[in-house]
């Protein structure tokens, strides 16, 4: 049982209990990306039960009443084991998600030809039914964008949160949210939709708020639940915004990253310890 302190993280261990909670985001107008906690794997075995888990995910959420999709890591379903086993993986996923929605989420920069490799081919076998996350500070992002403009599918734009090395990543903040605009603008004009602007930054969302309301171009927010909610609910009252949702039993690195990664977070943390 996921103790209450991470709860504000982690939707529970099992499926019924993500399920559960996408129907509360559902409620505040909320959609929910439903992700199983576990990257990774060097063992095709353990590689295969948590793609197989992802299928029975998909089916949960067919037969519910919730809006909600799923995202994958590639190091998860078999990309460490190797290529092949990672795409296979991902294709009976991306077979099994009839109506649903699959990102597939970005990992360290060796992962990323793989990703964007295997986001290509099941964007087309699936007219758009897959999205891809790409990060704002890999120097490589701006051709990657401009090879992704024209895919089907969508585009998950984070700032990036992985210790990259500076010959390959821009290590400064200042110019990674320089580039994370520039890169927004670029998706704005040149991209048809598909865009899913991944950040809690409110001065990023609303560049993106003003994006859109010079290029028309279709855009959603995506955030991690338990990370600025009071902002998610606000702007679900006029925007399209979906919550990252982790669950599972592997919630403790999880959580820890999550605590250790903002002041706020580790706040809330020792309060919750303290108030015990």
């Amino acid at each position: 049982m996921i103790p209450p302190i991470a709860s504000k993280f982690v939707a529970g261990e099992t499926p019924a209990e993500a399920l559960d909670h996408a129907r509360a985001m559902n409620e505040r107008d909320v959609n929910v990306i439903l992700n199983l906690l576990g990257e990774h794997y060097d063992d095709r075995r353990a590689a295969d039960e948590d793609a197989e888990a992802y299928l029975r995910l998909l089916d949960d959420i067919e037969r519910s009443d919730v809006s909600a999709c799923v995202s994958v890591k590639p190091s998860q379903v078999g990309l460490d084991v190797g290529t092949h086993v990672y795409r296979e993986n991902m294709e009976r996923i991306a077979d099994a998600a009839d109506d649903a929605f699959v990102w597939m989420d970005m990992e360290d920069h060796e992962t990323t030809d793989a990703t964007l490799d295997t986001f290509e081919q099941l964007a087309y076998e699936h007219e758009g039914g897959i999205g891809v996350c790409v990060q704002a500070n890999l120097k490589r992002t701006e051709a990657d964008l401009e090879r992704l403009a024209d895919v089907p599918g969508k585009v998950r734009l984070v700032k990036g949160a992985y210790d990259e090395p500076a010959e390959i990543a821009y290590k400064d903040k200042a110019r990674v949210d320089e580039v994370y605009r520039e890169y927004l603008e670029y998706m704005f004009r040149e991209f048809d939709g598909g865009i899913a602007v991944g950040s809690h930054d409110p001065a990023m969302i609303e560049h993106a708020r003003e994006l859109h309301e010079e290029y028309g171009t279709d855009f959603e927010i995506q955030m991690l639940m338990g990370v600025r909610e009071d902002a998610q609910y606000e702007l679900a009252e006029d925007y399209e915004v979906w919550q990252y949702v982790p669950y599972g039993g592997k919630w403790l690195s999880y959580f820890y990253r999550r605590v250790m990664e903002r002041k706020e977070n580790l706040l809330f943390a020792a309060r919750a310890v303290l108030s015990r």
